[in-house]
């Protein structure tokens, strides 16, 4: 009980075939397949993305520890002042 018989899934594909009509199913089982790779495209995408930024973190944080520190008869940079906060 609770399993799938074979004529359970060839009672749900007539019952199919008789609302949808024989040549909208395939178009339907094509649209399906192309949202499903679009889906998997996607959730790859995101996995990679977080990986990426993960490795951006990481070298961002090695170019600061690398940074020399001013020597001290080296005057530091002049901070930047937008315009409009200028006199």
């Amino acid at each position: 009980m609770g399993a799938l018989r074979p004529w359970h899934i060839a009672i749900l594909v007539g019952v199919l075939i008789l609302l949808f009509g024989a040549k909208k199913l395939p178009d339907a089982a094509r649209s399906l397949g192309r949202s499903m790779r679009i889906l998997k495209a996607e959730t790859k995408g995101l996995t990679e993305d977080g990986k990426d930024k993960e490795g951006l973190a990481e070298k961002a944080e090695a170019q600061v520890t690398e940074q020399k520190p001013l020597a001290d008869n080296q005057a530091s940079p002049a901070p930047k002042v937008d315009p409009i906060q200028r006199p």
